[in-house]
């Protein structure tokens, strides 16, 4: 008889979308089409769409940390997904459980503010998320707005400051950081940029014109989570990634 692999098993750490396209709901049905089966902890209830938040609900930070304690009772998270975190409880706590159950291959998704412009990650917890949760990264990755906040400075306006900031993060927090690019505005390939190692990795595909996805942040964090899982190293997990979230956004202009 034919003998399989047990399906690796990924967690996300996250809020909820109500409309289905970001947060938990996305980074699982992510893992599940890329193979892993998929564990979570819901940071927050949002009421959202596409275009805008209408409400919050953020969860106790006990019941964050209780429902990371179950997932990985049961079976040990071969990769982990953080996204909304909400306040600093729940980043303390997260990290706290991270830290407890020696989980690797943690992929940070420094989420602080939603596309539609609603602050997501308050003030104060910015800082717990640096002191304590990155430090248990394998990965972070920040879009252009938020590598800006995460290092305090001037926006981010072009693939050249895109390498100086993920160089720049990489030294101050001891991670791999991927600064992802979608959101420049210059040219006809999507460029993200992987400070890992010090080494300088670059991620190019042509942009789809025209097409929004509503959670492609938390779509292209949760692929590399996935990825992992499955065993790749991160350059190719996210070369892997960068592969997914570009054909959803080609199948979204065919569709």
């Amino acid at each position: 008889m034919k003998s399989t692999r047990p399906q690796p098993v990924a967690l996300t750490v996250a809020g909820s979308d109500s409309s289905g396209g970001a947060g938990v709901q996305a980074d699982l049905r992510t893992f599940w089409a890329l193979g892993v089966r998929g564990a979570s902890a819901i940071t927050a209830l949002t009421c959202q769409n596409a275009r805008k938040v209408i409400g919050v609900q953020v969860a106790r930070a006990a019941i964050v940390g209780r429902q990371i304690q179950a997932a990985c009772d049961e079976t040990r998270p071969a990769a982990v997904k953080t996204g909304m975190l909400a306040n600093a409880p729940i980043v303390a706590a997260v990290a706290r459980e991270l830290a407890q159950w020696r989980l690797k291959n943690i992929v940070v998704d420094p989420v602080m503010i939603s596309s539609s412009g609603h602050r997501l990650l308050s003030a104060r917890a910015v800082a717990t998320l640096r002191d304590e949760l990155l430090p248990l990264a394998m990965l972070i990755t920040p879009n252009l707005d938020e590598a800006r906040v995460l290092l305090g400075g001037q926006p981010i306006c072009g693939v050249k400051q895109m390498r100086d900031a993920a160089k720049s993060l990489s030294a101050r927090l001891g991670v791999a950081v991927l600064i992802k690019g979608g959101h420049l505005p210059e040219g006809e390939t999507a460029v993200d940029v992987l400070w890992e190692n010090g080494r300088l990795h670059e991620f190019r595909a042509p942009r789809v014109a025209a097409v929004k996805i509503h959670g492609s942040g938390c779509i292209y964090s949760a692929a590399i989570t996935a990825w992992l899982a499955r065993g790749a190293d991160l350059v190719e997990a996210v070369r892997r990634a960068k592969s997914h979230i570009t054909e959803q956004f080609r199948k979204r202009r065919g569709g």
